[in-house]
């Protein structure tokens, strides 16, 4: 949670506006990597924080992907979360998992596992450069992904604008007006360093993870990822 907080952070305090962030956890959940000492001084519980309202609000991703939405323990709550977004917040952001909770429940989007983890930096295709969520955007920019699902294209109605896509891998990022939303699926939120770490990891532990594609110069792991895609990562926040 460090460090994906330092993520959001640097992105978000990287925009024009002045923000007063609220860090916030699931209420009934147990975290097995931070220490509870930790989360009491720096987070929030949604109960804690459910009669607020907010401007903006970002719900990020669990390593939960393989566990069918109804049987996360902190599923009905999560529900409540979504539900509450509708009346307590102006824009959502739903990233990663917490983008394909937010199809689920507001659209019964299909989530399938994908016949290999889709991992490492991959060129996308703007779909709708007159996006508002996509001005200054290039016509094909590099998004970091690390994920085992996707989501399948004929479960998306037509009250779901397809804003960032990639044919081999799938949906990158959707507008969802009705609910005041986008759905990030991927990670441009991510250093240079995160795919690298989480590979890195993976070796360790001796699950034989394939090298990320185009992460490391060369496809050299001795040698210092670079990181093509800050500017997009920036832009997305500064225009949300």
């Amino acid at each position: 949670k460090e460090r994906t907080e330092t993520q959001f952070t640097r992105l978000i305090g990287a925009t024009p506006l002045q923000v007063d962030l609220t860090l916030v956890r699931v209420t009934e959940h147990q975290s097995k990597n931070t220490s509870e000492d930790y989360l009491k001084a720096f987070y929030s519980t949604w109960a804690e924080v459910r009669e607020r309202k907010f401007d903006g609000f970002v719900i990020t991703g669990a390593p939960i992907a393989n566990i069918p939405f109804e049987e996360v323990r902190y599923w009905k709550e999560m529900v409540e979360i979504m539900e509450w977004t509708q009346t307590n917040v102006h824009r959502t952001m739903f990233i990663c998992w917490g983008a394909q909770a937010a199809l689920h429940h507001f659209h019964k989007a299909r989530r399938y596992r994908m016949e290999k983890k889709a991992f490492g930096v991959f060129r996308h295709h703007g779909v709708n450069p007159r996006s508002v969520w996509l001005r200054g955007f290039s016509d094909s920019p590099m998004i970091p992904v690390s994920r085992y699902n996707d989501i399948a294209r004929d479960s998306l109605g037509s009250d779901l604008e397809i804003l960032i896509d990639n044919a081999e891998i799938g949906v990158c990022m959707l507008d969802d007006p009705k609910h005041r939303a986008v759905h990030m699926l991927n990670h441009l939120e991510y250093d240079n360093r995160s795919l690298a770490d989480e590979y890195e990891r993976d070796q360790k532990a001796g699950l034989g993870t394939a090298l990320p594609l185009n992460v490391y110069p060369d496809n050299d792991p001795t040698k210092e990822p670079e990181n093509p895609w800050r500017s997009h990562g920036s832009l997305l926040f500064q225009n949300w």
